[in-house]
């Protein structure tokens, strides 16, 4: 059995004081907590080793859901997967954020897990995801305790992959998110919160706490999550593939943004593809260009479940399938 390491967990009442507390100690010495249901396993094989746990879920300040499709939404970093995912405004408005919360892992983490602890879920790989004594076995790897990236030896930096699933939904609704630290709060777009860096892979601060993302407008919009993963009840994606567009009367596309998750260390927009699709009626031709631009940046390694090789053509699959459903298309046999 897996034990926790000796900590001690703070609980306090406000977000202020919770700044306050992580602000106190050293960086690694003190972490934010609410659902836990990834920082707890990672302290289980001594990835993580926080000397204080600053306890987020009692804080009414993180709890907090409203607005709609046509005026946008305010989402509280605190408000479970669940919630989430069956929140009338959320499943009626933004049909595909509802969908990847409601995709995350099992139902009871996801009672337990948050939006925002998905948003800042650390990056995973086959290398680092293993118990203290399978690491040390192996001399341990770049992102914790060793100096090599087994995944690729040669290189100077982490490999490991971005796994949320909210958040490439997230980002092609174009959400912003608000911090607060001990210099104030500020808000930046979700894309400037993440770095292509297994080990450095969010632009936060260790005493900064995420407190709530902002979603635009959408109505009119068409969007979709599709999620690969080889267990269906619970396991992280191997690839997520999130869509949003808006199409005129005549079937032209105005308006594109496609997202990519876990193909690189920080979740990924497909820029060339959505320049493809914008301007253009939604055609076999179209939607199969834009599904190999999509293709073109994914650059899985060998670090997740299931082939890379599978997983690079899947993105190429995932994103001609989503967009024929969008647009209404029948999608051919060989997809």
């Amino acid at each position: 059995m897996l034990r926790l390491p000796p900590f001690t967990y703070l609980q306090p009442r406000t977000l202020g004081e919770a700044v306050r507390l992580l602000a106190e100690q050293p960086p690694g010495e003190a972490m934010a907590v609410a659902g836990g249901t990834d920082l707890y396993p990672n302290m289980k094989r001594r990835q993580f080793e926080p000397k204080y746990l600053v306890g987020l879920r009692r804080l009414p300040e993180l709890r907090f859901l409203h607005g709609d499709a046509r005026q946008g939404l305010t989402i509280g970093a605190g408000m479970t997967l669940t919630e989430v995912s069956t929140h009338p405004q959320v499943r009626q408005g933004y049909p595909a954020l509802a969908t990847a919360a409601g995709l995350v892992s099992t139902p009871q983490l996801r009672n337990m897990g948050t939006i925002g602890g998905n948003l800042c879920l650390d990056t995973r790989c086959n290398y680092y995801n293993q118990t203290y004594w399978w690491r040390q076995a192996i001399g341990f790897c770049l992102k914790k305790d060793g100096d090599t990236c087994w995944v690729a030896p040669g290189s100077r930096r982490c490999w490991a992959v971005a796994s949320s699933d909210t958040a490439p939904v997230l980002l092609a609704l174009q959400a912003q998110v608000t911090l607060l630290g001990p210099q104030g709060e500020r808000t930046l777009p979700l894309a400037a919160l993440y770095r292509d860096d297994g080990i450095a892979y969010l632009n936060k601060g260790h005493a900064e706490i995420l407190t709530r993302i902002t979603v635009p407008p959408a109505e009119g919009l068409r969007m979709a999550y599709v999620k690969l993963r080889r267990r269906g009840a619970f396991d992280f994606p191997v690839l997520g593939v999130a869509v949003a567009l808006r199409l005129a009367d005549d079937g032209t596309c105005t308006e594109a943004r496609l997202a990519l998750g876990a193909v690189a260390s920080a979740p990924l927009l497909a820029t060339e593809a959505a320049a493809l699709l914008q301007g253009n009626r939604l055609t076999p031709e179209v939607i199969e260009a834009a599904a190999a631009a999509a293709f073109r940046p994914a650059r899985p390694l060998d670090n997740t479940d299931l082939t890379l090789a599978y997983r690079k053509k899947m993105v190429r699959v995932h994103v001609a399938r989503t967009l024929y459903q969008l647009a209404g298309l029948a999608a051919p046999a060989a997809l």
